[in-house]
């Protein structure tokens, strides 16, 4: 049956429920009233300026903004039949098309240096920048650095206009900023928003290539073709290069990234000087502190710190004293939070860089100088076969591919396509011993291979199991 109540009749209704509710406290204990912060005054004070337009801010930002056009031959095989393959061998038809890509790009320096991403440029055959003022020039790649997405062409151009850096670690969730690059190739476009948050990371963009995430989050529109455009403050100063955003329909949601100006100039002169990147070398596994564990490193529960679980042997973290158990709290003090804070630290510093590091040890607070190595390729660093890439078994590795607190050893993180044993181990896998012998770190796993055939205990799906490997003879 269905109740149809008439204004009147639901105020009673009210009226009655609240009655009965009074009814049943008149004898309890009357409640405090709760003391309540009340501001009356407008958002806006009479007495300050009432900015109508950004339009003087964004007009020499927009000259120094570009379209970067790329251009990649692809060749695929024509379909033939089996049968001429007797004939041709590997040498079947070819067919060769070009595939057009575009993004934008920032100019930072007046003889034609220009900032934009990686994946703007990565595998282009050919690349041409258009100014705003209709001007082209073919570009050509300076360096790249996939491992934060940034990239460095440069065009032969002089006395061009260019972006101001500003600081990016002086940003402020709720700052204003400005997104400036050529979406979906309609030509220049500027969006407006706040900066919605800083220091994202673990959203898995450059899980490909182990990269280093610390992106700007802004509800500015971001869409495709905005990718290394620029990120501006409300003076006009280039604050982070877009990359991404997060979207289920790949069109602007209000979630989009940009890489924080500091971080790509950094890599910028690394690129510029050397034409690659070098990173500076710790050497130790750390775990984030939980409230289930900060009680028994005897931090307090809200503590943000990150626990030694591994030294590597020979690194600079060994020498210098780090031990497993240490509580790392800061680095030059710079609060180290999270595990993603420490590679970011880390990696943003020089070789050879003497660094302090503030630790917890056994309930004091100790100061350690450490002097950074050289971060090698983490491809070369990680891999114990060719193509095989492992990491030491950490609380969040654990989590990531569902391998419970009692097995001990290395983590398959990555398998080239091209490698050797693609076919026979795969990411997730834990190998627990090599030829018998426990597996303890990536050093000592690697000297455990012997020329020729060798035994590995692997634990894969909640079951242990043996793989032969043949290892090259060399």
């Amino acid at each position: 049956m269905k109740l149809n109540l008439s204004p009147g009749l639901v105020a009673v209704t009210l009226a009655l429920a609240t009655a009965g509710f009074a009814a049943s406290t008149k004898d309890s204990v009357p409640l405090k009233a709760p003391t309540l912060t009340i501001d009356n005054s407008p958002v806006a004070d009479a007495k300050a300026p009432v900015v109508t337009s950004y339009a003087d801010v964004i007009e020499p930002v927009q000259k120094a903004v570009v379209s970067v056009h790329s251009a990649k031959i692809v060749r695929e095989r024509l379909p033939v039949n089996p049968l001429y393959r007797q004939f041709f061998g590997d040498q079947l038809p070819e067919r060769e098309s070009k595939e057009q890509g575009l993004g934008s790009g920032v100019i930072v320096s007046p003889d034609g240096y220009i900032l934009t991403n990686n994946h703007v440029i990565e595998g282009a055959d050919e690349l041409n920048v258009s100014l705003p003022d209709d001007r082209e020039f073919k570009a050509k790649v300076i360096g790249a650095d996939p491992k934060t997405d940034i990239a460095v062409i440069k065009i032969d151009a002089q006395n061009l206009p260019t972006l101001p850096l500003a600081n990016s670690d002086k940003l402020r969730v709720g700052d204003i900023v400005f997104a400036v690059g050529n979406p979906l190739g309609i030509g220049q476009t500027v969006t407006m928003g706040i900066v919605s948050a800083k220091g994202r990371n673990n959203l898995g963009l450059l899980d490909g290539v182990n990269g280093y995430e610390n992106f700007i989050q802004t509800d500015a529109a971001i869409n495709v073709g905005n990718s290394g455009g620029a990120l501006v403050d409300a003076k006009g100063r280039l604050v982070g290069i877009n990359s991404a955003i997060v979207s289920t329909s790949r069109g602007n949601i209000g979630i989009g990234l940009a890489i924080p100006v500091n971080l790509a100039a950094g890599i910028m002169h690394s690129l510029v000087e050397s034409g690659s990147v070098t990173r500076g070398y710790l050497g130790v596994s750390v775990d984030p502190v939980t409230p289930e564990t900060a009680a028994t490193f005897n931090l307090k529960k809200d503590a943000k710190a990150v626990i030694v679980t591994a030294v590597n042997p020979g690194s600079p973290a060994e020498k210098s004293g780090l031990k497993r158990y240490d509580a790392i709290l800061s680095i030059n003090d710079t609060p180290v939070t999270s595990v993603q804070d420490l590679r970011l630290l880390v990696s943003q510093l020089a070789p050879s860089t003497e660094i302090s590091i503030k630790l917890l040890r056994d309930d004091k607070e100790v100061i350690i100088k450490v002097k950074l190595g050289l971060l090698a390729d983490d491809s070369a660093q990680n891999e114990i076969l060719p193509g095989v890439e492992v990491s030491q078994l950490s609380d969040e590795l654990r989590r990531r591919f569902r391998i419970n607190g009692e097995i001990d050893g290395l983590i398959v993180t990555e398998v080239a396509g091209d490698s050797p044993y693609a076919n026979r181990i795969a990411p997730g896998m834990a190998v627990i011993e090599i030829n018998r012998h426990p597996v303890t770190d990536i050093e000592s796993a690697r000297r455990l291979f012997l020329p020729g055939r060798n035994l590995l205990l692997i634990y894969s799906r909640g079951t242990y199991r043996y793989l032969a490997v043949t290892r090259d003879q060399r």
